[in-house]
């Protein structure tokens, strides 16, 4: 978290609680090491590993599979490829910097330093491809969609990122999102739209991966500058969830029509110079005084109030304030300056938003996209201490510890060579080298490897009935 971040909010829970990629399973990170959870209804909330580790600062996990990325406080340059259900580390790396952050999806793993980002295949943990000499990012904020596209701030001055394309590493777009600098950034969970935030807090901005074009404008407020800790989209990509330093948690609906519109404009200019065109309206304006009027509302007070306020502010301004998009939802919570990680996702077939907390707990909201209005709390779970007991694997200490210094994957003291075959010797390989490969590579596959759950029918059996045998005579 970047200084700013840390003084907008201030407390500090002790614990970091972090979502997988589809909202099915959480970590809960400590100084004590990290627990994972699996999410399946709202009355109960199961945990199936616990590590009994050091000082923990990232825990990752890769969809419900059993690979986990995780890098302690004692090793903080160190990422350890972990297989949990095994209890065993497959392999780790050394980076020449601080991790600030993990990024994971089916065929990619990415780590985020300061000033550069390492692409890896999550197959055999290869090297790809390495982003350098990039601008001081403290906080190690990057995003990286399901489809492995890589956003990244390439600024610290404004709000300009960079989409990186990391399964064939090229360059797409460049543009700037925001004139402040970035504090938030996330893909939709089909990669279609990308949501930021600045550090102002005031405007939240989608874009179109496909063209760089602006899809939607949300106004969070208008009184007071904050900091967007959360911003994620539902897993149905109808709606953003924001939250902040503040007491209240605000949801937005997107429009399917504004995602056709702008998917149907022409692609912004990839190089730097033409991206300071595409900016859009100032996140530096502020309303003083005024709570604004829901986005579309018309009317004699809305004239009224627009005529007042541009005496006092330019045109442009007062029209950016009054035609951006206002929550449809939202959540106060008891106590702000908390950070909560925030998802909207299906739990026992209806909408629920997740807010976990650095304080430890989770709370479940009812959500109810018709009326809107205030979410609702209906469960409150406590993840400092097991719920039910460990259901699945409970692993006491971590004997595989290797240090490296250099960027080179180390198998652990578990992966401990076998003999060769001899066509490998041979060859010239060397047989423990050879048979060592083949081990940790056949542990990380897997890993990664998990059964998925088909939840929606391929087809409909009333449209397309099943063929019935016809015999021919």
């Amino acid at each position: 978290m970047s200084d700013i971040s840390q003084k907008c909010f201030g407390k500090n829970g002790g614990f970091s609680i972090s979502f997988n990629q589809d909202y099915t399973s959480l970590s809960v990170v400590s100084e004590t090491g990290y627990r994972l959870f699996s999410l399946t209804s709202v009355d109960r909330v199961d945990e199936i590993f616990c590590s009994h580790d050091e000082d923990t600062k990232i825990a990752e996990r890769l969809f419900s599979s059993s690979l986990v990325a995780v890098v302690t406080a004692s090793e903080p340059n160190k990422l350890k490829v972990c297989h949990f259900k095994k209890g065993a580390e497959i392999c780790n790396y050394g980076y020449p910097s601080e991790i600030l952050s993990v990024k994971l999806n089916r065929s990619r793993l990415v780590v985020c330093l300061v000033d550069s980002i390492y692409i890896h295949n999550i197959r055999d943990m290869r090297l790809l491809h390495s982003i350098k000499s990039m601008a001081p990012n403290p906080s190690g904020l990057c995003t990286l969609s399901l489809l492995s596209h890589l956003a990244y701030p390439v600024s610290a001055e404004c709000g300009e990122l960079q989409i990186f394309d990391a399964a064939n590493q090229l360059r797409r777009l460049k543009l700037k999102a925001h004139d402040s600098p970035l504090s938030a950034l996330n893909f939709s969970y089909n990669g279609v739209l990308l949501a930021t935030a600045s550090e102002k807090g005031t405007v939240i901005r989608l874009f179109c991966v496909k063209n760089g074009q602006k899809v939607h404008e949300f106004r969070r407020g208008v009184k007071r500058h904050v900091n967007i800790g959360s911003l994620n989209f539902s897993t149905c990509a109808s709606f953003v969830v924001a939250s902040s330093n503040t007491e209240t948690v605000h949801i937005f609906r997107i429009d399917p029509k504004a995602i056709e519109q702008a998917e149907r404009r022409q692609s912004i200019a990839v190089d730097a110079g033409s991206s300071s065109n595409h900016s859009s309206s100032s996140d530096d304006d502020e309303v003083n005084g005024g709570g604004g009027t829901e986005a579309g509302s018309g009317g004699w007070g809305m004239g009224f109030l627009a005529k007042a306020v541009t005496n006092y502010l330019p045109t442009n301004v007062v029209t950016d304030v009054f035609t951006q998009d206002r929550a449809c939802a939202t959540v106060q919570l008891a106590e702000a300056g908390l950070r909560y990680e925030c998802v909207m996702a299906k739990l026992e077939k209806e909408t629920r938003l997740l807010l976990a907390c650095e304080d430890g707990f989770l709370y479940i909201y009812s959500f109810e996209d018709s009326k809107g209005g205030e979410c609702k709390l209906i469960r409150a779970h406590d993840l400092r201490t097991p719920l039910h007991g460990i259901t699945e694997v409970d692993i006491v200490g971590n004997e595989n510890d290797e240090n490296t210094n250099s960027l080179n994957v180390n198998m652990t003291k578990s992966m401990m060579p076998a003999p060769g075959t001899y066509a490998g010797v041979l060859k010239g390989r060397p047989a423990d080298r050879m048979s060592a490969d083949s081990d940790w590579c056949h542990d990380l596959r897997e890993a990664v490897e998990y059964p998925v759950k088909v939840t929606v029918p391929i087809y409909d059996e009333m449209q397309f009935p099943p063929v019935t045998p016809i015999t021919v005579e």
